[in-house]
C-alpha cells in the first residue's frame, strides 16, 4: 500500500494554511508583543506569561481551520 495519497492530502492542507490563518493577524501580533515584552529586560521569560494571548491565537486558528474529519 502506497503512502503517496497521504502525503498529497497533507500537502494540500498545508497549502491552505496561509489563507485560512491570515485572519488571525491581530491575535498573532498581540501574542508576539506580549512575548517580546515578557522577554525584554533582565527577567527570564516565564511559562504562562502570555497565556491569555496564546489562547486567543489558538482559538482563532481553530476557528479558521474548522473541525477536523470525524
Amino acid at each position: 500500500m502506497s503512502g503517496r495519497g497521504v502525503w498529497l492530502r497533507a500537502r494540500a492542507r498545508l497549502r491552505r494554511f496561509p489563507a485560512l490563518l491570515s485572519g488571525c493577524g491581530e491575535q498573532a501580533a498581540a501574542y508576539g508583543r506580549c512575548v517580546a515584552a515578557a522577554a525584554a529586560g533582565p527577567a527570564e521569560l516565564r511559562r504562562d506569561a502570555c497565556l491569555e494571548e496564546f489562547r486567543a491565537l489558538r482559538d482563532c486558528f481553530a476557528r479558521a481551520v474548522g473541525p477536523g474529519p470525524a
